[in-house]
């Protein structure tokens, strides 16, 4: 008995000795190195994720980047804050020059009206500059504009504001001009320029007005309705404008029952302004109306000293 239990012993020490242990370990201890070896692997194929990860975000910054910088420009003004009347002066640089395309300047007020849109040449040195007067009845509103810029494309473009202190508009409060061959005046301001004369037109039922430019600007004009006027029926029409033959747009900032109140955009080199209705008086309208009615009454007392009959003869 002692035998056999002494070679038992020494059976299992034999089989310890050549590692066959190993066979006899818990299920418990195969999954746990199961489980490590999975999730070495899993952390090797993070790290190389995220590294590529990394390597394809790089790459799109940079080419963002890029692209940003190729087509950056930018835009400043002279002040941060105007009053009515004041001129702003706009420049800005641009990192591209493209020959014969120019800086596209637009100026938004508070409430979301476009007051000016204007083309503006690049200079060989990718620098440019503009300059505009704030008033009128576009300038109404007081708060902070908006100037966009843009050159190309829409991937060159910019933006600034500025604070501006409102203008009057409405009327214009500035000096008359008498209209030729009639007794009528009519109030204006002008703004990057001046008016030089005001005629009627009696064919084509137009105020035609003459000006002499410095820029871009605005003619603000009140006009009676006993010297022009646009109607559809008793109804007010709209007048129709035109700068230079071209037809124009217009804004009517105000109207009464005597005279309506027109605001108009004009580029630089204009030299003339029509305004075109479905009345206008005639030229010497008024004075041929008065010489007429003195006519009448200097026949009619003559006949009536002298006795002068209207007999028929026979």
């Amino acid at each position: 008995m002692n035998k056999r239990l002494g070679g038992f012993v020494l059976f299992a020490i034999m089989i310890s000795a050549v590692g066959i242990g190993p066979a006899f370990a818990s299920p418990y201890a195969v999954q746990q190195n199961q489980v490590m070896a999975n999730s070495t692997a899993t952390s090797g194929n993070t790290t190389t994720t995220s590294s590529a990860n990394t390597m394809t975000s790089s790459s799109s910054t940079n080419t963002m980047m890029s692209s940003s910088s190729s087509g950056a420009i930018t835009v400043t003004t002279d002040k941060t804050s105007y009053n009515d009347g004041d001129k702003i002066a706009i420049s800005g640089s641009t990192q591209d020059y493209i020959t014969d395309t120019p800086i596209t300047v637009i100026i938004i007020s508070p409430i979301g009206n476009l007051v000016k849109v204007d083309q503006v040449n690049l200079g060989s040195d990718k620098t440019f500059s503009t300059s505009i007067t704030a008033t009128g009845a576009l300038w109404q509103a007081a708060g902070a504009y908006t100037i966009k810029v843009q050159f190309g494309g829409p991937d060159r473009t910019a933006q600034t504001t500025f604070q501006f202190a409102g203008s009057a508009g409405g009327g214009p409060s500035g000096p008359t001009m008498k209209v030729d061959g009639t007794d009528f005046s009519v109030t204006y301001s002008i703004t990057n320029g001046k008016v030089i004369g005001m005629k009627i037109d009696t064919n084509s039922k137009s105020l035609v007005v003459s000006i002499q430019t410095t820029g871009d600007g605005v003619l603000t004009m009140t006009l009676p309705r006993g010297l022009i006027d646009a109607k559809n029926g008793n109804t007010d029409a709209p007048f129709v404008v035109m700068n230079d033959g071209q037809e124009s747009t217009f804004d009517q900032t105000s109207t009464t029952t005597t005279d309506r109140t027109l605001s108009i955009p004009f580029t630089s080199g204009t030299s003339q302004i029509e305004v075109v209705g479905t009345f206008a008086i005639p030229e010497f309208g008024t004075v041929a109306a008065a010489v007429l009615v003195i006519a009448i009454v200097s026949i009619i007392a003559i006949s009536s000293k002298t006795e002068l009959r209207f007999i028929p003869k026979y």
